[in-house]
């Protein structure tokens, strides 16, 4: 990033806040792949008063980005221009009320699910194994084991660019699989949830039987991001991959899994170009292949540098 946007002009320019901003901070070991190039500007709020105040004040021709834990993130090596913006401590309130849960954008969602285990309210195993926020799963519908956060979302508290709070049902939001239909600029800063109630003994048995499922099926292990495509109607992407052939296929550091093909895995040296090339290149084989276009379901954001990387193989 230039010096100019550390100048104290251009310091200036940003509402004074009660919550952090920090420059040129690196990006990449807050994802899970641990690959991109920095924030030209990090905007930790202390809350939600103040969120709404920098959103009111904030000089609205920098982009606006929102990133959680960087579990289905991938962060181009030209880093991101503008203001990321990071949900901490002041959003992670959660509240119990028989089978509702309110709960803050900042709460992991395994933690959610284990917290409704305690409460024995059922409906949300299927988070434990989600490796994300709950701002991140409204952000994208985000799902396992055939349930979704639409199933359990009664509304969601959400700040448009200009600070006006807005409280939103599933149907307002157009969820649908893996995807919502709000501008990327819109922040979710907490929902409410309802299950029902159920015995924490069957709660418990359901998550360690998914969980189980996740470690002996998925590269949990590994530098991934996560599923890299959303299933098309009708199949699953993974059996798209593996009819194309790209179980295994290489790109310099980035490879597709061999346990799940619809996993990527940074290797130890991947770019974010070497797994976004390796990416489109699976998207290419899977349409010359089935006539299928696969829809990535990994949120890619920043800028992209060219790869110096290997060919694939």
């Amino acid at each position: 990033m230039s010096d100019e946007y550390n100048d104290e002009n251009f310091i200036a320019l940003l509402p004074k806040v009660r919550g952090r901003y920090l420059f040129d901070v690196p990006l990449a070991p807050t994802t899970w792949f641990r690959v991109g190039g920095p924030a030209q500007i990090t905007f930790k709020p202390a809350d939600v008063q103040d969120l709404c105040f920098f959103l009111q004040k904030r000089p609205m021709d920098l982009p606006l980005h929102v990133i959680g834990v960087g579990s289905n993130l991938l962060v181009g090596d030209g880093g991101v221009e503008g203001i990321v913006v990071r949900l901490g401590q002041g959003f992670t309130n959660v509240f119990v009320d028989q089978a509702t849960i309110d709960v803050g954008a900042a709460v992991l969602d395994r933690n959610v699910a284990t917290l409704a285990c305690q409460e024995e309210v059922g409906g949300f195993e299927f988070l434990c194994g989600i490796p994300g926020t709950i701002g991140g799963a409204l952000r994208m519908n985000a799902g396992a084991y055939g349930s979704d956060i639409s199933e359990v979302l009664v509304y969601a508290h959400v700040f448009d660019p200009k600070g006006e709070l807005h409280r939103l049902t599933p149907h307002e939001l157009g969820l649908s699989y893996r995807h919502c239909d709000l501008p990327k600029d819109w922040i979710f800063i907490g929902a409410r949830l309802k299950g029902q109630a159920a015995k924490g003994q069957e709660i418990q048995k359901k998550m360690s039987s998914l969980l189980a499922k996740r470690e002996h099926t998925q590269p949990v292990t590994s530098r991934t991001g996560g599923s890299t495509f959303a299933n098309p109607e009708g199949t699953t992407a993974w059996e798209l991959i593996e009819r194309a052939g790209c179980r295994g296929l290489q790109r310099g550091g980035a490879m597709i899994s061999e346990l799940h093909c619809n996993f990527m895995i940074n290797t130890g040296y991947a770019t974010a170009s070497d797994l976004e090339m390796l990416g489109e290149e699976v998207r290419q084989r899977v349409f010359a292949t089935t006539g299928v276009e696969l829809r990535w379901e990994i949120e890619r954001i920043g800028n992209r540098v060219e790869s110096v990387g290997e060919k694939v193989t």
